[in-house]
């Protein structure tokens, strides 16, 4: 299939040799991870967590005290960096306006029919207006992976550019699923699509269907953001996402960011981790005893 979306994508020089993605992980983490041990680095990231609540059995009351623990810890660690952002449903953005009292941290809200992206446009645009109408300040949705695979790509960028105007001012963070996309090849395009479509950031994965965040995922799509930076000058954010839990595995991320992409990016404006787990892990770390705040 020949069209403007494929050839933008075949243009890319970005590697999508699996097994030369995995052995230039392997050099970045040999040469920078033991280095990346200490207590400012786990500081940095604990400040580039979006603490997030997605469960079925989360409500108006469970979400006002899981918002209120962040107060809390402005409170009571008034000498460490907090969170980035609080990470709910859509329905409950009104209710961390309502609670939350730290006003550098922000509020984001999945939306796009999260986690399969399956319903009428109409309902994903809908949603994400009314996410941003009750205080969202930043919109996570999904890439469209059905019609990606059918290799509809116009239709993947045209929903992804929709969504985008209906967040008005927020950011909008599109997660490809890259546990369903499986291969550097199919992270490339989908890297290159959603950021020519207007993506803020992107974001591995769901954590939900399908295997959660990767090093070679997170390596791949920073190639991409810094090839789409050098053609365009626009930055683009990098969120890891699913399944990182442990200190050792957020420095990992940490490292193919600072070897990837530079300085520059290690911001919680550009830089992001979706986490529930990994806040206490990392608190503990810095605090040097085992700590649950959260």
């Amino acid at each position: 299939m020949t069209d403007k979306y494929h050839d933008t994508v075949a243009q890319s020089h970005v590697t999508t040799d699996d097994e030369k993605v995995k052995a230039e992980v392997a050099k970045i983490l040999s040469d920078n991870l033991d280095a990346a041990h200490t207590t400012d680095i786990y500081k940095f990231l604990f400040n580039c967590i979006d603490l997030t609540t997605l469960k079925s059995t989360d409500s108006q009351q469970s979400v006002a005290k899981f918002t209120q623990r962040v107060n809390d810890f402005e409170q009571e660690h008034g000498d460490l960096p907090n969170v980035a952002a609080i990470c709910v449903y859509p329905c409950f953005s009104p209710v961390v306006r309502t609670v939350l009292d730290v006003s550098e941290v922000n509020i984001a809200c999945v939306s796009g029919s999260f986690p399969s992206s399956q319903t009428f446009p109409e309902v994903k645009v809908a949603e994400t207006a009314l996410a941003v109408e009750g205080g969202a300040d930043e919109i996570d949705i999904v890439l469209n992976l059905g019609n990606f695979f059918d290799g509809d790509w116009e239709e993947v960028c045209d929903e992804i550019s929709e969504l985008k105007h209906s967040c008005r001012d927020a950011h909008l963070k599109v997660i490809l699923e890259t546990g369903a996309l499986k291969t550097a090849e199919n992270i490339r395009a989908a890297s290159i699509l959603a950021m020519y479509s207007g993506a803020d950031f992107i974001k591995t994965s769901t954590g939900k269907e399908y295997p959660g965040a990767s090093l070679e995922a997170a390596y791949v799509m920073c190639k991409c953001i810094k090839e789409y930076y050098d053609k365009t000058g626009r930055m683009v954010g990098i969120k890891p996402s699913g399944g990182v839990s442990t200190t050792e595995e957020a420095l990992g991320y940490y490292c193919i960011v600072k070897a990837v992409l530079g300085d520059k990016w290690l911001d919680n404006e550009y830089f992001r981790i979706g986490a529930s787990r990994l806040a206490n892990n990392l608190l503990s770390d810095i605090l040097g005893t085992p700590t649950k705040f959260f």
